[in-house]
């Protein structure tokens, strides 16, 4: 679904990404996971259009999609979440899930005007989609709550559903269990596999918690200096003498290895 072509992002003399590829097969959860400042985030954010690289290609289902705006990869079908929530405060969950179509025929002043029928007709297929979309994550109970109110799960669970909005392709999940409770982690969780299991979603996602990444992804790409450090299963990841390196560094890691079992 997504290839990632020898990519380099580069902040005057500092190389964020350098050289980095991969690839996200359809229909996977792909875990990306590294130490801090290992450049996962940027490169979210170059195959999500919110930087051009400074070399490489991103491919999408096919297409070059390399400097796309993020408003042209949604379009497309490729849509991100945030570590930190970015929903609509003030306004209702039902609400903000409403807002995520674009180009609905009420936003032009003509059509409010001259063409309301048809300007109710979508708003109505909006709303019972927002409603398909709460039920389908248990959040129907809060529809009229102020997004403001949620917590940081159920704020989680809110960005997902905003994907469903639009039927998303691919969604790139950055840090979607931090701050969130182990009850309502289990319940993204699940969230996330269904959304792959019943409607063909796939997923990129950083994550730091390793039996969240354990339960979910499979590849799991490692990310270190800018650079893929390695790949493979979780289990294949976690026993790599190179990963253990890069989270521990060599004096802790060689500092464990000396001490008695």
């Amino acid at each position: 679904m997504i290839s990632v072509e020898d990519v380099s992002l580069h902040f005057g003399g500092i190389k964020a990404v350098d050289g980095t590829s991969f690839t996200i097969k359809q229909g996977s959860v792909t875990g990306l996971i590294g130490p801090n400042g290992a450049g996962k985030t940027t490169l979210f954010n170059v195959i999500a259009g919110v930087y051009a690289p400074t070399s490489g290609h991103i491919i999408l289902n096919g297409e070059d999609v390399t400097g796309l705006k993020p408003h042209e990869l949604f379009d497309k079908g490729l849509l991100r979440t945030f570590q930190i929530a970015h929903e609509f405060s003030s306004l209702t969950v039902r609400e903000n899930l409403m807002m995520v179509p674009a180009n609905q025929a009420g936003e032009s002043l003509m059509s409010a005007w001259f063409r309301r029928d048809a300007v109710a007709a979508q708003d109505a297929a909006i709303r019972d989609k927002a409603a398909e979309v709460m039920d389908f994550l248990k959040l129907s109970h809060l529809a009229n709550e102020q997004a403001r109110n949620l917590s940081g799960g159920q704020k989680k669970l809110l960005e997902l559903g905003r994907t469903m909005m639009v039927d998303a392709k691919v969604v790139l999940l950055d840090e979607v269990g931090a701050g969130v409770n182990r009850t309502l982690l289990k319940e993204i969780g699940d969230t996330i596999l269904r959304l792959r299991d019943e409607r063909g979603y796939t997923f990129c996602m950083i994550e730091h918690d390793m039996d969240f990444i354990s339960r979910l992804c499979d590849p799991v790409i490692v990310m270190a200096e800018g650079r893929v450090l390695t790949q493979g299963t979780p289990d294949e990841v976690k026993a790599n003498e190179d990963v253990i390196e890069a989270y521990l560094g060599t004096g802790l890691k060689n500092k464990l290895a000396a001490e008695p079992a």
